[in-house]
């Protein structure tokens, strides 16, 4: 992947450790959870640093197209240098979509970790939900794509993925797709 030319885009990362997912992921769930109680979605992504503990950005869903991923990665983009951010670790509470993928990668973080899968928000929203029209690609998928930057992906979680279903349920479950969706399996 790196040439001569490259090496100085590709610093070596460091590998994050469970204790150091578990706490980004509590403190991405403390972003999500400050969203829900002002009336957002339930998104949440947080910027770790390169010692995998130091949070530098925090960022939460603001609407259908300022997803808390891609609103996180360009503002990283603009304050940092891409050598430092390709040592940084974007976490998110949900696997990121296609367009939180690709600014992602873009904006050169070298790392991802998400909560829980698009398929399981999927589930928890139920089909033809008018706030979220989740896709069926993957993050991996869209990072396949991409074959000159080899970004580290680490998730569905086990426990902290049930928390992050758990908690966002309070939400969706009072939203028109879902409530549609619950209509049909009980008539």
């Amino acid at each position: 992947m790196a040439t001569a030319t490259t090496n100085n885009l590709f610093p070596q990362r460091k590998p994050l450790n469970p204790q150091q997912i578990g706490a980004a992921m509590e403190a991405c769930l403390d972003v999500q959870r400050r969203a829900v109680t002002f009336g957002k979605r339930p998104f949440a992504a947080v910027l770790l640093g390169p010692d995998n503990e130091t949070v530098l950005l925090t960022h939460q869903s603001v609407d259908q197209v300022n997803h808390a991923e891609a609103s996180l990665a360009r503002l990283a983009y603009v304050h940092y240098p891409k050598e430092f951010l390709w040592t940084c670790t974007l976490v998110s509470t949900w696997e990121p979509c296609a367009m939180c993928t690709a600014t992602l990668y873009w904006a050169h973080i070298g790392g991802l970790v998400y909560g829980a899968s698009n398929e399981e928000l999927y589930r928890l929203t139920g089909e033809g939900n008018r706030e979220n029209f989740t896709m069926s690609w993957s993050c991996r998928d869209v990072l396949a794509g991409c074959r000159q930057k080899d970004i580290e992906v680490v998730g569905p979680l086990g426990e902290e993925g049930k928390t992050v279903v758990r908690e966002s349920d309070e939400y969706w479950s009072k939203t028109e797709g879902r409530m549609a969706a619950v209509g049909k399996e009980t008539g």
